[in-house]
């Protein structure tokens, strides 16, 4: 099936955070992707469509280009998308394959260019009247590997070229600006875990600042290599082993995170990408405090490092394999076992003289009840419920609240579906604060409204409602989504 608009404008997207001087010599590029009707990775669409190459530089930094027929010059391999390619990095490597018969298992991507183009280039193709093709554009991004077996290509006019005789000036300019001759040596090692219903699979740190890498905070499963490690690939499994007992059937190289220790140190880690469809509760954790399956449109509720979040998007965008599968079937909750943490949300139940309350209306992207009405809310992080309440409160609304002048007056215990965690949502109220409600956070919240309690709008978050109706009647707890 032809790739999607998603997977190709997340890699657009992601090459425009690294290079955003070229957003616009690339609009025509932006504006084809956005719009619709047309299938911009097809090869029959001759108006516009995208193509792929591969630069691959060889052992002693040179770059591999080959004879093209028809401009008559010598160039990387590289040119139109097929239905059957999954991704544009398999494009890119299919056409290398095709055109030089260097086997893709031959070459490992750049680290850090995983998923990322080198460069994006967009070139006018001249009409072919014979072939029935008329005058278009391509939109040509250039993914970057290195050959890591000493490969002899036996094809008449292929060349390995020195940097400073690449044949493309743009190519030759960023080639320029990497060290061709050096790979970092990457001694870590994580895996990106995911199921067929979408999910990613995260491990919740324990809390030992100054002894962990990433303390409190989701992460991969991973670690170190040991010295018994032959390969990264071994370093990945055993920590996945000893961490929790989980042995999968196959990984594949995804990526390569750059993260930063507590020295400052840039450290390179090895992420491998796997599925499992098992259940993390049957699993036995040795390390951290928990195991749990996320969805990538959850992500920014935890405290998880950008680099971590921004690995799972991109794994999820550019993976056609891990979008699919089944829709996720309704399970009965499991008997408990053992202890397990409940997310933590504040809200402010801001109460007029007059008895109006104050609603937020919620955007219509937000991953949570879109174009829905709440209460002004947040995750508590590494703060007090009170510290938490005072600082949204302040991000979202532009409201100044003193701890002294909040009380709790209500407290509920909700979950959603039966995998979700369960939450703990406490809603506090202020008799006095300054300043008036104001869109602080638009992207969040689109309108501030007093409500009537008696006459609260239909589309209203249930345990919202639920919490507003017994803050009425006095009344401190209540529970909603726990099954019978």
């Amino acid at each position: 099936m032809p790739l999607s608009r998603q997977h190709i404008r997340t890699t657009v997207d992601t090459y425009l955070a690294r290079h955003p001087h070229e957003r616009e010599q690339l609009s025509v590029f932006l504006d084809a992707l956005d719009r619709t009707g047309e299938d911009i990775a097809g090869r029959s669409t001759f108006t516009e469509h995208v193509t792929c190459g591969a630069i691959v530089v060889d052992q002693l930094g040179r770059v591999l280009h080959v004879p093209h027929l028809d401009g008559g010059q010598t160039l990387a391999p590289g040119s139109r998308i097929e239905p059957t390619d999954e991704s544009l990095v398999a494009a890119a490597l299919r056409k290398m394959r095709e055109e030089t018969r260097i086997s893709p298992r031959a070459v490992t991507p750049w680290p850090g260019y995983e998923t990322v183009p080198l460069d994006i280039g967009i070139h006018d193709i001249d009409a072919h009247p014979g072939k029935g093709e008329h005058g278009h554009q391509h939109f040509h991004l250039r993914f970057l590997f290195r050959l890591h077996t000493a490969t002899e290509v036996q094809i008449s006019g292929i060349e390995w070229r020195p940097v400073d005789r690449v044949t493309s000036p743009i190519l030759r300019e960023k080639l320029l600006k990497l060290p061709l001759q050096i790979e970092p040596e990457a001694a870590n090692a994580s895996a990106l875990i995911y199921n067929d219903r979408g999910e990613y699979l995260l491990h919740l740190r324990d809390f030992f600042p100054g002894q962990i890498w990433e303390p409190g905070m989701w992460s991969l499963l991973g670690g170190g290599r040991e010295p018994q490690d032959a390969t990264l690939e071994h370093t990945v499994r055993r920590e996945l082993a000893e961490e929790a007992g989980l042995d999968l059937a196959d990984l594949t190289r995804f990526a390569t995170e750059y993260a930063t220790d507590d020295a400052g140190a840039t450290v390179p880690v090895t992420i491998y990408a796997g599925r499992w469809n098992g259940d993390p509760r049957d699993l036995h954790l040795a390390e951290g405090v928990m195991l749990a399956w996320f969805t990538p449109s959850n992500l920014h509720r935890l405290r998880i490092a950008d680099t971590t979040s921004d690995l799972v998007l991109r794994h999820a965008a550019s993976s056609p394999t891990a979008r699919r599968g089944p829709e996720p079937k309704e399970v009965r909750l499991a008997a408990p076992r053992g202890t397990v943490p409940n997310i933590i949300g504040v809200h402010l139940y801001l109460e007029r003289p007059d008895g109006m309350v104050l609603l937020g209306l919620r955007h219509p992207n937000s991953a949570f009840a879109p174009s829905t009405w709440h209460a002004l809310a947040g995750h508590c992080e590494q703060e007090s419920a009170i510290a938490c309440l005072i600082r949204e409160a302040q991000e979202e609304a532009g409201l100044h609240i003193e701890s002294q002048d909040v009380e709790l007056v209500h407290i509920v215990h909700h979950i959603g579906r039966p995998r979700n965690p369960p939450r703990m949502g406490l809603f506090f109220r202020t008799r006095t604060w300054r300043g008036e409600p104001e869109l602080r956070e638009p992207d969040k919240c689109t309108q501030w409204r007093f409500w009537d309690p008696a006459a609260l709008p239909d589309d209203l978050v249930p345990y919202t409602r639920l919490a507003i109706e017994k803050i009425q009647n006095g009344e401190l707890y209540s529970e909603t989504g726990w099954p019978a």
